[in-house]
């Protein structure tokens, strides 16, 4: 079955038109999630004297590419996944799965050593309780792989980026878990691996924001429209106005207004995940958009006995289907706890097929949890767990991952793209001399697992690697 891609843009049905900017921003930041957030906290720390600002569409942090409906709502309504009674501990990867010299290899692996400090600076809940990577005889090749892959990895580290894992027998692993499967033949033991409370942690970092100089969080504050804007020169069929910088006029909505207000943003940093692609789609021609693919991943509680005592994380091998040495689109459901040890399954996976003119938030109706997934869940994981049925699995919530490549389309990176005003199509810069440097727009693209434990790493990339080639002068100041 052929997925169809979404290429839907920004104000398509043109009901926003060009205003003159009324204020002016160094920073802007859109999309108010973990990556977002990380990027504005690391901006205020690094240019003290200029302004950032966080527009983010929904009410409060994270509530995007991590929603989820809960079934025992009486009300289909969408919360935010921290919201299990004010904590959620997600599950930190540790790169083991990527091609080595890759960013997600790369980000992940710096990222959670960056997210262990900042744990430990404010307190954030977390705990390392480590994780079993469980083979079958015919999959001890998958797990012997990966191991390979982290020692070259380690060889070729500095101390902070070592990557240490343990090849053990299924014997072993049963030692450590003594549910496992009589069919587990090996495991592959990663130390590392832990959950933490990603509600502490985007709390923690919302506090830097709001503490610094120049740090705002705008919250309930759609973006609607974006256009280049390069001196007195702009995109065509704007009109030309008196701004003489360089930048993106941006359109925001907040709450229920009905004007938009305009602000130039000297930078704009879009970090909005499942529309990350609006932005930029509105300012391409048809034939050079970007399409977004759709995921949906649902997890289920468990009740059965068997898994009261489990005290680590237990991943199945992914199913490759003999074609590639891994599995990039899904790692197989899962088991996690939490801290309070309350295990959960998850997530598979489920390709979403939107209609050609559906809206970019189509997605939306399709993250309240049901009964559908139970069966091939419990299946899944009885290839590598006693005692765990349909009957005792119970749908707990699903989510929304963003996806540059479909079912087929094998690996894909992180993919960070630079633009600049005078780039875009339609912008004439016959009267600004200065069209050569500054004023980038960053958008990031298919950043789904392992983004939150890359996201200090990530907001470090955009920040000191980007950005701050862009106003050296000003650093510190």
């Amino acid at each position: 079955m052929q997925i169809r891609s979404l290429k839907a843009a920004l104000n398509s049905n043109g009901y926003y038109k060009y205003k003159k900017p009324d204020s002016t921003v160094d920073f802007l930041v859109v999309g108010g999630g973990v990556i977002g957030l990380s990027i504005a906290q690391r901006l205020a720390q690094r240019f003290p004297s200029k302004s950032t600002i966080v527009a983010e569409r929904h009410g409060s942090a994270g509530q995007e590419t991590r929603y989820f409906v809960k079934k025992s709502l009486v009300e289909a309504r969408i919360v935010a996944i921290y919201g299990f009674n004010g904590m959620l501990l997600t599950v930190k990867c540790i790169g083991l799965y990527y091609p080595q010299h890759s960013l997600k290899t790369k980000l992940c692996i710096r990222g959670r050593r960056m997210l262990y400090e900042r744990c430990e600076q404010y307190k954030i809940p977390y705990s390392k309780v480590g994780k079993l990577v469980v083979a079958q005889e015919h999959q001890k090749p998958y797990i012997e792989n990966l191991h390979a892959k982290a020692q070259q990895i380690s060889r070729a580290a500095s101390n902070d980026h070592i990557l240490p894992t343990k090849l053990i027998s299924g014997d072993e692993a049963r030692a450590y878990e003594p549910t496992l499967s009589q069919s587990i033949a090996a495991a592959l033991w990663s130390p590392e691996t832990g959950i933490v409370d990603s509600h502490s942690f985007m709390e923690s970092l919302e506090m830097d924001i709001t503490e610094s100089v120049g740090g705002e969080l705008a919250y309930s504050t759609k973006v609607v429209r974006v256009d280049p804007h390069v001196g007195p020169a702009l995109a065509e069929g704007a009109p030309t106005d008196d701004v003489p910088e360089n930048g993106w006029v941006v359109q925001t909505v907040t709450g229920g207004a009905e004007e938009s207000d305009t602000m130039l943003a000297r930078t704009v940093i879009n970090a909005s995940g499942l529309s990350g692609n609006l932005i930029l789609n509105s300012l391409l021609p048809d034939d050079q958009r970007i399409p977004m693919f759709y995921a949906r991943g649902s997890y289920a509680s468990c009740h059965a006995p068997s898994v009261s005592g489990i005290s680590h994380l237990i991943y199945p091998c992914p199913d490759t289907g003999g074609r590639e040495q891994h599995a990039f689109q899904s790692l197989g459901t899962h088991l996690t706890i939490d801290l309070h040890g309350k295990v959960r399954f998850g997530p598979d996976i489920e390709w979403l097929d939107p209609e050609p003119d559906a809206s970019p938030d189509f997605w939306q109706q399709h993250l309240v949890p049901d009964d559908s997934r139970l069966e091939q869940m419990s299946q899944a994981i009885g290839e590598y767990l006693h005692g765990v049925t349909t009957d005792s699995l119970q749908p707990d919530y699903s989510g929304i991952r963003p996806k540059q490549v479909g079912p087929t389309g094998g690996f894909q990176d992180f993919t960070f793209r630079i633009d600049r005003p005078w780039s875009m199509p339609g912008v004439s810069v016959s009267s600004n001399p200065r069209g050569k440097g500054g004023s980038p727009m960053i958008t990031l693209l298919g950043i789904e697992s392992p983004g939150l434990t890359s996201s200090l790493a990530i907001a470090a990339m955009v920040v000191d690697d980007i950005i701050s080639k862009e106003f050296p002068e000003d650093e510190g100041m």
